[in-house]
C-alpha cells in the first residue's frame, strides 16, 4: 500500500514515514546536532546545516504533510513563527482580510508587526462567507481564517471562501489547531495554505512548543521553505521528535477528546447557573450545518458565560476547578481552563474584545481525555 491509499488512522503512524536507513530504527532518531560532514564542499548526504534541514524535523514535516493531505511540509519554533513566515511572502501595500474572532496573539502579530510594514488587514465576521466579497480588492493578497474561531467557537465555510477568490490571485490560509486534520482538512476544501500550532492538538501533551505548515502547490512550498530557512525559525529536533511522537496517538486522543466535548457541552448548556455555551455541536449554533458538512465531529474546545457573570465572580469559579488546570494553551490530554479577556487575548483593545463576544466573564475550555463524569463533577462544584 502506498501512503496516498492509506486511511487517516494509519496515515497517523506510517504517513510519509520511512525506515531509518542507517539501523532500522523504528521510531526517526533525534538528531541532535547542529552540522552534517560533507564529502567535497557542497557533497553530502542530503543534510548540511540543522537550520536548513534536520533529518528529525524532515520526519515531522512529512507526516504533518501526510495528515493533512498535502504534499509539503514545514515544521516551526512555533505557531506564530509559522504564522510570520506566511506574511513574508507579501509585501508592503499587499492587504489581508481576516476574520475578526481570531487567536489574539495572530492579532497582535498583525497589528503591531506587518501592520507597520506596510501590510493592511482588514478584520471581518467571515461567518456569513459572502461578507468579505466587498473587501477585496487588486491589493488584496491573502484570506485568512480560523474555523472553528477562538475563542468564540464560531465556524467559517472554507469551501465557500476559496470559491468566492477563486477568480482573484489570492491565497486563502487557514488556521487549523483548533480542529486537526482528525476533524478537517482545509486543502481538501480548497485552500492554498494550513497552518496549525503544533504545541495544541497534534503534539497533545502539552511538553513542547512548535508550528506547522502545509501546502499542495511547489512553487509555494519553494517561497516558504527560503522564508524558512533565511529567517530561520525552525523547530529543534527534540521538539519534532516530541510532535511527531504526539502525531502517532493523534486519531485516538481526538476521538476521546470529541465525546468528552459533547458531555461538557451538553451538561453546561442544561446548567442553571450557564447564560450561554459556545460549541458547534449544538443545532441552534449559526452554522451548525456547516460544521456538520466540512468536520468530522465537532471538537472539545468550548467556552461558555456564567449567568450574571462578571469578572470578579467568573474568577471565583475558575479558582474553584481542581481538574480544569487554569493555563495558557489547549489541547493536551489534561483539560485546561482559561479566561481570553486576560489572557489569550489579553493585547486585544477591550473594545475590539467585546464587538466580537469576547466579555470579561467569558470562560474557554480545553476538555481532555480524563474520565467525562470526573471533569463534569469538578465543573458541578465551581459552578455552585
Amino acid at each position: 500500500m502506498t501512503n496516498k491509499s492509506l486511511k487517516f488512522n494509519s496515515k497517523t503512524i506510517h504517513g510519509g514515514q520511512e525506515v531509518e536507513k542507517a539501523y532500522g530504527a523504528v521510531m526517526p532518531p533525534i538528531y541532535q546536532t547542529s552540522t552534517f560532514a560533507q564529502i567535497t564542499p557542497g557533497e553530502h548526504k542530503g543534510y548540511a546545516y540543522a537550520r536548513s534541514a534536520n533529518p528529525t524535523r524532515t520526519a515531522l514535516e512529512n507526516a504533518m504533510a501526510s495528515i493533512e493531505n498535502g504534499k509539503y511540509g514545514l515544521a516551526f519554533g512555533s505557531g506564530l513563527a509559522a504564522i510570520d513566515a506566511i506574511m513574508k511572502l507579501l509585501s508592503p501595500g499587499d492587504e489581508v482580510i481576516s476574520n475578526n474572532d481570531l487567536y489574539g496573539g495572530s492579532y497582535r502579530l498583525f497589528k503591531q508587526v506587518f501592520e507597520k510594514y506596510g501590510v493592511v488587514f482588514h478584520f471581518v465576521d467571515m461567518q456569513n462567507a459572502a461578507s468579505i466579497e466587498s473587501y477585496i480588492t487588486n491589493k488584496t493578497k491573502l484570506i485568512w481564517l480560523e474555523t472553528p474561531t477562538n475563542p468564540m467557537l464560531n465556524i467559517i465555510d472554507i469551501k465557500a471562501i476559496t470559491k468566492i477568490v477563486e477568480n482573484h490571485e489570492v491565497l486563502v490560509a487557514v488556521d487549523n489547531t483548533f480542529a486537526s486534520p482528525y476533524l478537517q482538512t482545509p486543502l481538501d476544501l480548497g485552500a492554498d495554505i494550513v497552518m496549525h500550532s503544533a504545541t495544541k492538538y497534534l503534539g497533545g501533551h502539552s511538553d513542547t512548543v512548535l508550528g506547522g505548515i502545509v501546502v499542495k502547490d511547489k512553487a509555494l512550498a519553494d517561497k516558504l521553505y527560503f522564508i524558512q530557512n533565511a529567517s530561520g525559525a525552525i523547530s529543534g529536533p527534540m521538539d519534532s521528535f516530541l510532535v511527531l511522537r504526539g502525531i502517532k496517538t493523534l486519531h485516538v486522543r481526538m476521538q476521546r477528546h470529541c465525546e468528552n466535548g459533547r458531555k461538557i457541552a451538553e451538561f453546561l448548556n442544561q446548567h442553571s447557573k450557564v447564560e450561554k455555551v459556545f460549541w458547534p455541536g449544538f443545532v441552534n449554533h449559526p452554522n451548525h450545518e456547516i460544521a456538520k458538512h466540512q468536520m468530522k465531529d465537532f471538537g472539545a474546545m468550548l467556552s461558555f458565560l456564567p449567568k450574571e457573570g462578571s469578572y470578579e465572580k467568573t474568577i471565583v469559579i475558575i479558582k474553584k476547578l481542581s481538574l480544569f488546570t487554569l493555563a495558557e494553551s489547549l489541547g493536551g490530554v489534561e483539560s485546561l481552563v482559561g479566561h481570553p479577556a486576560s489572557m489569550s487575548h489579553g493585547g486585544m483593545p477591550k473594545e475590539e474584545r467585546e464587538k466580537i463576544g469576547i466579555k470579561d466573564a467569558l470562560i474557554r475550555i480545553s476538555v481532555g481525555i480524563e474520565d467525562a463524569q470526573d471533569l463534569i463533577d469538578d465543573l458541578e462544584n465551581a459552578l455552585s
